[in-house]
């Protein structure tokens, strides 16, 4: 794939912009707000379709309730607020109403991760990949810039049952082609590579495509896919990547323990033992401070994953 920022836009822009395409080409579907409709850039599905759009103010509960009750009525409602509040807070709600019963609800969290910035600790839920891809049958898809979140948004209508969909505010590098389509559960090649597996899912893949080229100006061939899609997980793609590499790094905007690099470590022990390094949040909660401060105070910026795949190849070879 050919690498070239498109623009900055904020992920949360790309679920916006993905709703109204979905509000004028599929009247099922609906959309529910719990007093963040601006945050959430719902603003444009609400004015254009005021009789599908339902404002339940902050009463999370009560609106995975009302999703539920929506989809089997046959509507395909779209739940949206903060990441924190869309799972921390209604994890039962979820787990009863919606994952039990495999209703297809579509849970849609923005501000995830630290790049939320100076809300702090409270507000940057860094546990919401684990927590929902434990719950079965829940499909959790965290795509990496706009283009990618408009396009997962509109695909996930498509898709029966219910999906967790993550994304942030900041304005990123958006730099996936408008036209690349969004297959759910399959993997994107960004730059294949023979030394070591990179594995990047949200906001870290633009920062693993920084590192990637650091990499290849050091003499190391590191293949880069992102993983858009971490439940189903594409196990064919990180398999093949792996028998070929023979060590991994996994670049995620999360607990280390729940998240991506744990996926990828446990079907590694499964099928195939390498190297892993995993370049996440380790036990901690989050701080207040500025999106690229915070990257950087938890090592979770492009030098860190550079030093990461630096670790896996010495142990490769060690």
């Amino acid at each position: 794939m050919e690498l070239k920022i498109i623009n900055h836009q904020d992920t949360r822009s790309g679920f916006g912009d993905g709703m109204l395409e979905l509000g004028r080409s599929m009247p099922e579907v609906v959309a529910l707000c719990a007093d963040l409709t601006g945050s959430l850039k719902l603003d444009a599905f609400q004015n254009a379709f005021p009789e599908r759009f339902f404002q339940t103010g902050i009463s999370e509960a009560n609106m995975i309730g009302m999703a539920a009750g929506l989809a089997t009525a046959g509507f395909i409602p779209f739940t949206g607020t903060f990441a924190n509040f869309s799972t921390g807070r209604v994890y039962d709600q979820i787990r009863q109403s919606v994952a039990y019963s495999m209703k297809n609800v579509k849970i849609c969290a923005s501000h995830a991760g630290l790049t939320l910035g100076e809300d702090g600790a409270t507000h940057q839920i860094l546990e919401d990949i684990g927590l929902m891809k434990m719950l079965p049958g829940m499909t959790v898809i965290n795509p990496c810039d706009y283009n990618q979140t408009k396009a997962a948004t509109i695909a996930i209508a498509k898709r029966q049952g219910p999906v967790y969909l993550r994304f942030g505010r900041p304005k990123v590098p958006n730099f996936i082609p408008a036209d690349t389509p969004f297959v759910i559960g399959k993997a994107l090649m960004i730059k294949p590579g023979k030394d070591v597996s990179v594995f990047a899912t949200g906001h870290l893949v633009w920062k693993a495509v920084e590192a990637v080229e650091i990499l290849r100006q050091q003499g190391v061939d590191a293949e880069l896919i992102n993983i858009h899609t971490i439940k189903p997980l594409d196990e064919e793609a990180i398999l093949e990547s792996v028998a070929k590499t023979r060590c991994v790094v996994t670049a995620e905007e999360h607990q280390m323990n729940g998240g991506l690099g744990d996926s990828i470590a446990q079907l590694l022990a499964r099928r195939m033992p390498a190297p892993v390094e995993m370049v996440a949040v380790n036990d901690q909660f989050g701080q207040s401070g500025k999106p690229e401060e915070l990257l950087v105070a938890y090592g979770l910026n492009t030098p860190d994953i550079v030093a990461a795949c630096h670790r896996a190849l010495g142990r490769k070879n060690a």
